[in-house]
């Protein structure tokens, strides 16, 4: 005769909390969507398109913020709308660049607990609350990146790039990375550490530019579109 368990004749049922988890989980889920047709909704207002990255933490005072306003404004002439976090530092030089330029600036701001305010250069916004969504819809068939420096955020988001062009999972754009003096030791750490022990490929490290010539970017990224 099979011995039977007690507990094989229970029926398990979910605690509240694990109803009020999943019940939140789907909420989160349908407003991630909600989301992303919001974004697509502004993107398909602009198709050419640059993308800024950078730091938040960068006044108006840095090199690098005077930089990336320049070259915004540059971009933003010859037809692009520019991208970026929306926030401040880097994201705002790039919005104030095309906004004192009168033309399009797009911010997509995320919500967090202590930071992260709209800056006020953008001609058109979106606020999101999940950082994968917003990561998306920010390297959505752009037509080049520029990445100024910056911390964790910065760093994440180039190398998501690298990775997504690196496996072909989107097209090669350019990739420009400004200020040779904060990108030159990871281009070396790259090289050195990754390129030589095999662990990327031969022309991986070619996936990216760094430069401190605006003129040469501003050519790089308007080449590759007419091409």
């Amino acid at each position: 005769m099979a011995h039977t368990h007690k507990h094989e004749h229970k029926i398990w049922q979910m605690s509240q909390e694990q109803k009020k988890a999943i019940a939140q989980s789907t909420r989160e889920l349908r407003t991630a969507e909600e989301e992303f047709e919001a974004a697509f909704k502004v993107l398909k207002k602009y198709p050419k398109r640059v993308t800024f990255f950078g730091s938040a933490r960068l006044s108006p005072h840095y090199k690098s913020y005077q930089w990336a306003h320049d070259f915004a404004a540059d971009l933003s002439d010859d037809g692009f709308a520019i991208l970026s976090g929306g926030g401040g530092g880097i994201m705002e030089a790039s919005n104030r660049g095309a906004f004192d330029e009168q033309h399009v600036s797009i911010g997509f701001n995320i919500t967090l607990p202590h930071e992260q305010h709209l800056n006020p250069y953008t001609t058109d916004s979106l606020t999101f609350n999940f950082f994968f969504t917003r990561k998306v819809m920010m390297t959505f068939y752009s037509h080049g990146f520029v990445c100024f420096p910056g911390g964790f955020g910065t760093l994440d988001e180039f190398f998501e790039i690298i990775t997504l062009i690196q496996t072909h999972k989107m097209p090669r754009v350019p990739v420009i990375l400004v200020g040779k003096k904060f990108w030159k030791p990871l281009d070396k750490f790259i090289r050195r550490h990754m390129l030589k022990t095999g662990l990327i490929s031969r022309g991986d490290q070619r996936l990216y530019v760094i430069t401190d010539d605006l003129r040469y970017a501003r050519k790089l990224i308007n080449e590759d579109y007419e091409k």
